[in-house]
Parts: structure tokens; sequence; C-alpha cells
């Protein structure tokens, strides 16, 4: 028997929430497949503030993941790929980051479902994954969602062997 989904809610990230999610990834485990170290404030800050602009722009953005108390848990949600010399150029990147104590309850499956049918619903075609491709967990969320393999890659700066998954949002199905 299944157990229900957690709840989860999702909220454009605010000013505070560059706090919050500098102290739930200050975390070797949690940051371990990005870049293996704690980021500065200042790296959340301006993250939280190009999430604002992306949601005002696109409609969607990396939101706050919630608890059912309302402690931030992390974020999941989508941006436009940042990178122009790798991975999907000119796509959107579906992505997700939540904190140690938080991990294998379901919470970023739940949110990821909920931002595929926030992307549907602003006419979204596509989405893709960027994984590393030792991140088993992540890798388990793009099967779950029902993500396939589009390409592997190396990664130019850390030379990492990363995988790309895409989704067709329209078919509601991999391609």
């Amino acid at each position: 028997m299944n157990e229900p989904a957690p709840v989860v809610r999702l909220r454009v990230p605010t000013d505070e929430d560059a706090l919050a999610w500098h102290r739930v990834f200050d975390d070797p485990d949690v940051m371990e497949f990005h870049g293996g170290a704690s980021k500065e404030l200042s790296v959340y800050e301006e993250l939280t503030a190009r999430q604002r602009r992306h949601d005002a722009e696109h409609g969607f953005c990396f939101w706050t993941m919630l608890d059912e108390d309302g402690e931030v848990m992390g974020f999941t949600g989508a941006q436009p790929w940042p990178q122009e010399n790798f991975g999907p150029v000119g796509k959107i990147e579906i992505g997700w980051r939540l904190g140690r104590k938080y991990w294998g309850h379901g919470y970023v499956t739940t949110a990821a479902r909920m931002t595929l049918e926030r992307l549907r619903a602003v006419g979204l075609g596509e989405v893709y994954a960027m994984v590393d491709a030792r991140n088993a967990r992540s890798i388990a969320v793009t099967r779950r969602l029902g993500m396939e393999l589009h390409e592997t890659f190396m990664t130019p700066l850390s030379k990492r062997r990363g995988h790309c998954f895409r989704l067709d949002l329209e078919e509601g199905t991999a391609a």
C-alpha cells in the first residue's frame, strides 16, 4: 500500500528565504553534488532574487518548499538553464535541493510533480533535469516523474559525468 504524499507548499522565494536556504543547505551531504561545500549567504541572496525575477517574467521559478508546519525545507521548481557552454542551452531546467533531515519522505517527488503541473499550466512543452551521474536519489526522482535520459555529458569545470533527462509535458511522457 502506498503512503499518502507528504504535505508540501511552494512559494516564490522571499528575501528571508536566502537565509533559510543558506541554513538548510549548510551541510556537506546536501552539497555533495553542488560543489561539495557550503555557499556564502550572498549566493543565496542572488539566487532568491533571480528566482523572483523568473517568476515575474515566466510564471515559474525555483520555489521555496515548506513543510506542513511552514518550515523551509529547500527548493524545487524550474528556471531557464543558466549555463551557455553545456547542457540544455535555451531550455527550461527542473531542479530541487532539500535539507538533509527531509530526505527519504517523498517531499521532492511531490513538489516536483506540483512543479510539472504549474509548468503545463503556463504552456511549457518540455523540461530538462541535469543530474550528477552519481546522484542516485535525484536520478530516482527523475524516473518517478517519468523523465528519460536525453544525453550524458561531462561538466566543463568539475569534469564530472552527468545526465540530462527530458520530459515532454504536452504528452506527459519522456521523449
